[in-house]
């Protein structure tokens, strides 16, 4: 009964299940390690590191490849103690043979190998990369005909496949990785929306942030030279642009240093000579205006500040119609938050919140600045600002006192200046 046959299955056994044991390990640790950290590994001359983070950009071959082999020695195993058991015990081993291998695949080829796997992900990906790189390869017809084989069965059922697909986007990955952290306390709120907000640039376009036309501070070109001197000088801004005639005709922009420079040399020529200031010409002095398009991106266009080495643009929409301006600092604040000065008016801050929880909001402030303050999830797919959110849940232009519920919140108008709503109660219900 005990012969040389049965220790040679035995043996055998014991092989595939540690081949199982070492599929799955493998499979574990190449899909739960990060891919950053293999990267710097790989950086510092781990070539294991470095192998596992090329066998692992084709995350469906390496998986397809990796389940052919655990499901080959799985099924090797259980027929060979099939027959074993039958051998032994006649028809109850058929049984016997079902369950001590259930027992022995759970213990020794799942949950051991993958315990170890997931607690040294990045160690085991490394360890095995060289053994997994050998059974993709060899694999790599047999996965690419099954692959091929599921498409077109997924497609019978109108199921289209993308074969360039990852399971997870980079920016959801981190964005979900930040937010773990943040609820667990390992990420602090002010880091999480810094990270959050650099990688927010590529989708999000200028018209989203910029100070709209409405709130503009400009220069009249045609104004008397004094009054321009004065209206610079007390202005908070460095840079403001000029028109003439209507605020349409944008003729350029000028910079207070700029302005202060060129008067105070035209004064004292004009002492010299014996005459005034009254022929002063601001055109001479003001820079020519940068303008650009509604949908540039906030990443682009602080590129394009950085080229030519300016901060100041103002936007116009497909018409050329002017819709507001926008500056380094606007786009720099999406990224670390509000950046205030000594010149900044702090009592027109955007919120405020009261003893009961209640935030009393203006209602130009934009949804992600509210959002990023109070840690809230306002949607801001369908308006840009607070006072827009409203407009666009209620469907009406609302009166003072109006009362609304929607997205999980509680909106109160408290204040309404002609038809624009500019100051909101808000309580999260």
């Amino acid at each position: 009964m005990f012969d040389t046959a049965f220790w040679t299955s035995a043996a055998a056994i014991f092989v595939l299940l540690a081949c199982s044991g070492f599929f799955s390990g493998s499979e574990t640790a190449l899909t739960a390690a990060s891919r950053g950290k293999l990267r710097t590994q790989a950086d510092k001359g781990n070539k294991g590191a470095a192998r596992a983070l090329k066998i692992t950009e084709d995350s469906e071959r390496l998986i397809g490849s990796v389940l052919l082999g655990n499901n080959l020695v799985n099924i090797l195993a259980t027929s060979l103690a099939t027959a074993l058991f039958t051998r032994l015990f006649g028809e109850s081993g058929v049984a016997m043979a079902t369950l001590i291998m259930t027992f022995l695949v759970l213990i020794f080829a799942e949950v051991l190998p993958k315990t170890y796997a997931i607690t040294n992900a990045e160690t085991a990906a490394a360890g095995v990369s060289g053994p997994i790189a050998v059974v993709v390869k060899l694999f790599s017809p047999i996965v690419s005909a099954v692959r091929a084989l599921v498409r077109a069965i997924l497609k019978l059922f109108g199921v289209q496949t993308d074969p360039d697909s990852h399971i997870l986007a980079l920016r959801e990955e981190i964005e979900g990785a930040l937010n773990l952290g943040h609820s667990e306390g390992v990420v602090e709120k002010e880091d999480r929306d810094r990270i959050l907000g650099a990688l927010d640039l590529g989708e999000r376009t200028v018209d989203e942030i910029m100070l709209h036309r409405s709130k503009i501070e400009m220069i009249d070109a045609d104004d008397d030279p004094g009054k321009i001197l004065e209206q610079c000088l007390s202005s908070p801004h460095t840079r403001l642009p000029v028109y003439r005639g209507t605020y349409e005709n944008i003729i350029g922009v000028i910079h207070a240093k700029d302005l202060a420079r060129a008067m105070y040399a035209r004064s004292a020529a004009s002492e010299m000579a014996g005459g005034d200031m009254s022929t002063f010409d601001i055109t001479e002095v003001a820079m020519p205006a940068y303008f650009i398009p509604e949908v540039t991106t906030l990443d682009d266009q602080m590129r394009e500040f950085l080229r030519k080495h300016t901060h100041f643009a103002l936007v116009v929409d497909e018409y050329g119609a002017l819709l507001g301006l926008i500056t380094l600092e606007d786009i720099l604040e999406e990224i670390v938050g509000e950046i205030a000065d000594e010149f900044d008016d702090h009592e027109a801050d955007q919120y405020s919140v009261e003893k009961n929880g209640d935030w009393i909001v203006d209602g130009g402030m934009t949804i992600r600045d509210l959002n990023r303050a109070a840690d809230w999830g306002l949607p801001d797919e369908e308006a840009n600002t607070v006072a827009g959110l409203v407009l666009h849940g209620a469907q009406i232009i609302p009166n003072e006192g109006q009362v609304f519920s929607f997205y999980g919140y509680r909106f109160e108008v408290m204040q309404r200046l002609d038809n624009r709503i500019t100051k909101l109660r808000i309580r999260r219900l």
